[in-house]
């Protein structure tokens, strides 16, 4: 009897601990998602950015014209480089809601033995202990 209570708390605080990392790993996802969009607006920005500089007549001579194709090259491996980064923060991003999957399985786990331990100890006449509470008096029956 007392046995079954005490599994009961345990899986009970167990759950709750379970569902504080489920919210830990949801933020970090959240947070990782906000990368990789920040990244990718990036990179695109600044390739379009480079284009609209490729793309311009205005040059006079040859020393604007080597000034401007050193700048758009420079606007391209800035763009290069936050796609490459952007990959990255997806392979984060991924393995972030991998991890948050997993946390709600291991959560949903708990909450189903907690069910059941809840049911047995209803099964056999028990009200079941809350765990957040200490009782008083003493258990003797």
């Amino acid at each position: 009897m007392k046995a079954e209570r005490a599994r009961l708390v345990r899986l009970q605080r167990l759950e709750r601990v379970r569902a504080i990392a489920k919210q830990t790993a949801a933020s970090e996802a959240a947070q990782a998602q906000g990368t990789l969009a920040q990244l990718e607006a990036l990179a695109d920005r600044t390739y379009r950015m480079a284009e609209d500089y490729a793309a311009r007549g205005e040059v006079t001579d040859g020393a604007s014209l080597r000034h401007l194709g050193s700048f758009t090259d420079g606007l391209r491996g800035i763009a290069q480089n936050a796609t490459s980064d952007a990959a990255r923060a997806r392979n984060i991003a991924d393995s972030k809601f991998n991890a948050l999957g997993i946390a709600e399985r291991r959560r949903a786990a708990v909450e189903d033995r907690a069910v059941k331990q809840r049911q047995t100890i209803a099964k056999r006449g028990y009200e079941p202990v809350s765990g957040s509470r200490k009782g008083f008096g003493t258990d003797l029956d």
